[in-house]
């Protein structure tokens, strides 16, 4: 096989190999469900133009030269986008680095690992590019059908935003792994992404609750202070803004820049990212490292399955990733907490929704990871346990963490508004029973690396899941400012969640 054949082979394993992932995360690796998850994925683009329609579509009749609120609103609107991407891309590297085990296979190629590294670059950009697009279509589908065909240019914009995420993330991956080792990257990217993905809303949420006591980010990106201090609106820095709009000249500035970016990258890090690659395969494999020796705790059968199941949470290398973004978005309610303390706002009682719904959200994912998600089964089996006994220090284990997380915010709350903390409490435990519930009654067999797929286990249990916590959230928030409304809204939802446990495996 020529040098040339085999970067055409490698190329098209690349693009076999993401589709591959994309169809297993929408069908849980089943054929079968094929049909039902295109179907799905089509209904799905379909009614996201709702949304889309509701949030942007009264941006649709903008047109340039734009004055600067605006030059901000749209600016930050896509820097946001685009820090989303640089999360995401920063993780699938990382996964690309760890979790792929094709390192015999490329380096036996005719072809130079320099070039079979710049085409997997290349995948990586292309991946990173192709999900953004579909995610951007419906709201695009919007602005054109809204303001005319000047909004395809977005596109464009899309695109460029992709290539540079994918480049950037390359970049910071790579010098992780020589800066701090391969032992520590993918933890330290995992921080990372979590960081940039939810960094830029919640330096906004900050700034608004310090001047304005409130958590609304268009507040400060329309006040008169943040416009002084913004560049003049012919600044290099409203170029996406502008090439939105269908700017021809921006447009074609940021297409070219961001190739530039991705080809000085594939340049300058393609021959490091195979010496990477070798680095974290090795890692991976290394069984030098000696554990420590501790000698033998005493204490219960129920006691020792805790202790392992707080174990396999704590060292699971990508429960980081998937669960701390949802905890760094606490942080703006903890600070408007703290905040009342001194002025008394009437804004805290828009912290007990968002703790309710991170609490469901997070209480759903972690009892997947001790219910379903067992690498052992066999090995659990044969503990002299009741398999009731088992599913229930399980669970202890789910409402434990999910206590350690929020009594904190709970009893600072306290000091505030007693009966909204009281509220909030009850609202949190139900909430996080409930998902801990449906996961229970949903539950299925599966490896824990599997939780990013989770989702393609059971359609209803996802849908009941988010319809629980965003469920639980308003009738937590109705209960403080209208009772009545409240006690409707607590019974639909735990009608729901009847509904749900009616049509559950485990019930039949």
């Amino acid at each position: 096989m020529s040098s040339a054949t085999a970067l055409s082979w490698f190329a098209r394993h690349e693009l076999r190999l993401a589709w591959r992932e994309w169809f297993a995360m929408m069908t849980g690796g089943r054929r079968k469900r094929a049909r039902a998850a295109v179907i799905g994925l089509l209904s799905f683009a379909v009614l996201l133009h709702l949304p889309a329609w509701a949030v942007i579509g009264r941006f649709a009749n903008l047109q340039l030269p734009l004055d600067k609120s605006s030059l901000i609103v749209m600016s930050a609107t896509i820097l946001l986008a685009w820090t989303l991407m640089l999360s995401q891309a920063i993780e699938s590297v990382t996964r690309v680095f760890y979790a792929r085990a094709d390192l015999d296979l490329i380096m036996s190629s005719p072809a130079t690992l320099a070039n079979l590294f710049s085409v997997r670059i290349a995948a990586i950009a292309l991946t990173v590019t192709v999900l953004a697009l579909l995610f951007s279509t419906p709201f695009i589908d919007v602005l054109v059908f809204g303001g005319g065909a000047r909004w395809l240019a977005a596109f464009g914009v899309v695109v460029a935003m992709g290539l540079s995420a994918a480049a950037v993330a390359i970049a910071v991956t790579i010098l992780l792994f020589r800066l701090i080792g391969p032992a520590r990257t993918r933890f330290v990217a995992q921080i990372l992404a979590a960081i940039i993905g939810a960094g830029f809303v919640i330096a906004l949420q900050v700034a608004a609750i310090m001047s304005y006591g409130t958590l609304s980010r268009i507040t400060i990106l329309t006040s008169g202070t943040f416009a002084e201090h913004a560049p003049d609106v012919d600044s290099i820095w409203w170029w996406p803004a502008r090439a939105a709009l269908g700017d021809s000249e921006a447009l074609l500035l940021l297409l070219a820049l961001s190739l530039m970016l991705l080809g000085s990258v594939m340049a300058i890090f393609s021959g490091h990212f195979a010496d990477t690659a070798i680095d974290a395969a090795a890692y991976g494999r290394s069984g030098s490292k000696r554990a420590k020796q501790r000698p033998f705790r005493s204490g219960s059968r129920q006691q020792a399955l805790r202790r392992k199941e707080f174990s396999l949470l704590w060292r699971d290398p990508w429960l980081i990733s998937q669960t701390l973004m949802q905890l760094l978005y606490l942080v703006p309610p903890a600070l408007l907490l703290w905040r009342s303390f001194a002025d008394s706002s009437a804004a805290v009682t828009l912290i007990t929704p968002v703790i309710v719904m991170a609490a469901g959200q997070l209480a759903g994912g972690l009892a997947w990871l001790t219910i379903s998600g067992e690498d052992a089964p066999d090995l659990v089996a044969t503990a002299p346990l009741t398999p009731s006994s088992v599913i229930r220090a399980k669970i202890e284990v789910v409402l434990l963490a999910i206590a350690v997380i929020f009594c904190p915010l709970i009893a600072a709350l306290a000091f505030a508004s007693p009966i909204q903390a009281a509220v909030s409490a009850a609202a949190v435990i139900i909430s996080a029973a409930s998902a801990t519930a449906i996961q229970l009654w949903f539950r299925v067999q599966a490896r824990r690396s599997q939780f990013r797929r989770r989702q393609t286990s059971s359609r209803l249990a996802t849908f009941a899941e988010a319809f629980s916590s965003i469920g639980w959230a308003a009738t937590a928030a109705l209960l403080l400012t209208m009772p009545i409304a409240g006690l409707i809204s607590g019974l639909i939802t735990a009608g729901l969640v009847a509904v749900t446990w009616k049509f559950s495996p485990k019930h039949e």
